[in-house]
């Protein structure tokens, strides 16, 4: 293998390498966003049963 098709493959892997580390950022950072919004929620709920009475 000639330097220039090896330093391709070596450029290729890292490129890779980048996308699926950036990837896998944001696949922890939207889960934690998202499980923030479903704790936000379920913090507004009311804790005690509630009664609605209709006349």
């Amino acid at each position: 293998m000639n330097t220039k098709s090896a330093a391709a493959v070596l450029s290729a892997l890292l490129y890779a390498q980048g996308l699926l580390g950036f990837a896998g950022l944001a696949t922890v950072l939207l889960r934690d966003r998202a499980q923030a919004e479903v704790v936000a929620i379920a913090s507004d709920a009311p804790s005690g049963p509630s009664v609605i009475v209709l006349r």
